[in-house]
């Protein structure tokens, strides 16, 4: 089993809101490992695959997201998530 894990920097200007959130579950859901994201890298945790769960994370910008992921496909899971916020969720 791959374990794996990585935080980025939200930049967009709204945080992480109702788009976002949606955008975030939608790209988790494309893999097989389990994905799960905090506010601070000991949690609390939740699945990144549920967007009633990432929408009452309500992350502001200027806040880090921490992603951990477990299974076949964990390395790309994270990448593929930081990639994401990195692009400000591809709204600007």
């Amino acid at each position: 089993m791959t374990h794996a894990t990585a935080s980025a920097l939200l930049v967009n200007d709204v945080g992480l809101h109702a788009r976002p959130s949606v955008k975030l579950t939608q790209t988790a859901k494309q893999f097989a490992s389990e994905l799960e994201v905090a506010l601070a890298a000991d949690g609390p945790w939740v699945d990144a695959k549920s967007p009633v769960k990432i929408m009452r994370v309500k992350a502001p910008k200027g806040a880090t997201l921490h992603f951990r992921a477990v299974g076949p496909d964990a390395d790309e899971a994270v990448q593929q998530l930081v990639s994401l916020v990195k692009r400000k969720f591809d709204e600007e």
